[in-house]
């Protein structure tokens, strides 16, 4: 399995990780404003089985993919410099809903949803703030999320971001801290350091996931961590 993580996550945490599968530590330069270079969540997502890429990813990470038998398709908008061109990638799906702003997702992603029900949030950086989990329950980080999906009556948990760091940035957001593979949640720091760590413990908890903390420090949003078999 390859783990994709930003190069820039602790030494603590991608030691662990390398415990699960191999590591890819992804970066890039002059695409995207350097907070974000190294997200996964921004250039890369998973719709149906279907991994869909930017088309001006790096080429060595399509080389890696090739070289790994991971096919993927390429996305018509290629990244750019600046919001909203950064988000075009950046959406949460599972086998229900799509979750995106639709003014700025790509269009091959629109293609491959046609079999989904399409729930509009104005954050267009909807993977960074919503986690999406088991039975459709979800955890956010953003107040405006949070709202529309408590009107389509899904389970959601709101945390406040304010601890998660960030760098060159106020703080990041939750989705960007985590990654979920089969029944294990893994998390760029320690819910300890979290200021809404235990709410956070007990909604995973009872979901009967295995939590698997990666550094014994603050949350830090590494743009998501992305688990492809």
């Amino acid at each position: 399995m390859l783990i994709i993580a930003d190069k820039r996550i602790p030494a603590a945490a991608r030691k662990k990780l390398s415990e699960y599968g191999e590591v890819v530590l992804f970066k890039t330069s002059g695409l995207t404003y350097e907070a974000i270079s190294g997200h996964p969540d921004i250039f890369f997502c998973t719709l149906n089985g279907q991994l869909i890429v930017a088309p001006n990813l790096p080429e060595n990470y399509k080389s890696i993919l090739r070289n790994h038998q991971i096919s993927c398709m390429e996305g018509e908008q290629p990244m750019g410099g600046k919001y909203p061109e950064t988000a075009a990638y950046n959406v949460v799906s599972n086998d229900k809903y799509l979750f995106h702003n639709f003014r700025y997702t790509d269009s091959k992603i629109n293609e491959l949803a046609d079999d989904l029900d399409l729930i509009h949030v104005n954050q267009g950086y909807c993977r960074c703030n919503l986690l999406p989990l088991k039975n459709d329950h979800y955890i956010t980080s953003d107040e405006g999320i949070r709202r529309v999906l408590e009107n389509y009556n899904l389970d959601v948990l709101f945390v406040d971001p304010k601890d998660i760091l960030l760098p060159g940035m106020k703080h990041g957001f939750f989705g960007g801290c985590c990654g979920v593979w089969e029944n294990k949640v893994f998390i760029l720091g320690n819910l300890n350091h979290f200021g809404d760590g235990k709410k956070v413990r007990t909604y995973l908890q009872h979901l009967h996931y295995e939590i698997i903390e990666l550094y014994d420090g603050p949350l830090f949003d590494g743009g998501s961590v992305l688990f492809i078999a």
